[in-house]
């Protein structure tokens, strides 16, 4: 809830921000063409004085609430954008909140794998609880990097909690010894290294949803020049801060996810004498890496980037929620370690 105030509330400070960064590449952007401009009068060329109505000068205009040109192609006033108070103040609560929450989160994990004496990550209910401690560290290495950051919070925490209650009512297991076949140091390799992948792909598909909404508020933005369908939209940053969130986030988790596939084959050949045998869970999880190699296919391809490729991005999260939801319960194979 803290971290829902701090996105209503810091509006003001985000949209400053990126109205900056803006002013910041209009200004680079000047620069250039003065530079060139001057290049051209060494050679001889004529020189435009045109001025640039885009941006009105603050010093000569006399005014401080200054009307500038946001990314969307909307002017804005300074002041209609004054920082609150309880923004960051609440960002800050909220932060702190979750910290404390994640230490808590952690422990209780950490006990469950000392009272059975193994890594606690043998079943469906304790993968879960791997998964949201990664997406949860992840999200708060991007608030403490980036304070401006913190409204990823708003939206990540009610998915994160809505993931603990269902694997608490439908998932939870009594702790105790894992199966023999599980009772290998693969299992610390393997799993980890697909629980940290699968928390990090959470907050690039949270961002990649974000985008969506945000871009469609853009285009109504520049469609009308009024556009306002709700406050939520309107005080998400813009749909390319969103966009390189998803995309870095991907290329982060992608090799990860990646090396945990070549793990488990690795581990498959030692305890079933074949590294590949395309039981559901190994075709599933291929299935996910071939969708988000696509993704990061489609960041380089002309005319895949930003809506095609965030739709890719929620495919891929699909099949992973199919593969850890329906293969794990409905589908019988090898990897059939839910415990329930």
């Amino acid at each position: 809830m803290a971290l829902c105030g701090d996105y209503a509330f810091g509006k003001g400070e985000r949209r400053a921000a990126a109205r900056s960064e803006a002013r910041a590449r209009k200004a680079e952007s000047k620069a250039a063409q003065r530079s060139r401009s001057t290049a051209l009068v060494g050679a001889g060329a004529p020189v435009d004085d045109e001025v640039d109505n885009d941006v009105v000068d603050d010093t000569a205009a006399g005014d401080t609430s200054a009307v500038h040109v946001t990314d969307a192609g909307v002017k804005d006033s300074d002041d209609d954008y004054v920082p609150s108070k309880w923004g960051p103040r609440l960002g800050l609560i909220g932060v702190v909140l979750t910290t404390l929450a994640l230490v808590a989160h952690i422990t209780s994990l950490v006990l469950r794998g000392l009272a059975t004496e193994r890594l606690p990550w043998g079943n469906m209910f304790e993968f879960a609880s791997a998964i949201v401690i990664c997406a949860v560290v992840t999200y708060l290495v991007l608030a403490f990097r980036r304070p401006d950051r913190r409204f990823l919070g708003a939206f990540l925490l009610p998915i994160v909690v809505l993931i603990l209650v269902l694997s608490g009512l439908k998932l939870y297991v009594t702790a105790g010894p894992v199966v023999a076949s599980l009772r290998s140091y693969w299992l610390a390799i393997h799993v980890s290294a697909a629980s940290i992948a699968s928390g990090i792909l959470l907050v690039s598909f949270v961002a990649s949803v974000l985008y969506l909404v945000k871009v469609r508020h853009e285009e109504k933005e520049r469609a009308t020049g009024d556009y306002v369908p709700s406050r939520i939209a309107g005080a998400l940053p813009s749909s390319a801060t969103l966009d390189r969130l998803a995309a870095r986030t991907m290329m982060f988790a992608f090799p990860i996810w990646t090396f945990a596939i070549i793990a488990g084959a690795i581990w498959a050949e030692a305890a079933w004498g074949r590294y590949w045998g395309w039981d559901p869970k190994e075709t599933w999880a291929f299935i996910s890496w071939v969708v988000y190699a696509g993704y990061l296919h489609a960041r380089a391809t002309p005319g895949w980037k930003g809506r095609k490729s965030a739709y890719l991005n929620i495919l891929g999260a699909a099949t992973m929620i199919f593969n850890f939801v329906v293969v794990n319960t409905v589908i019988a194979g090898l990897h059939s370690y839910s415990g329930l």
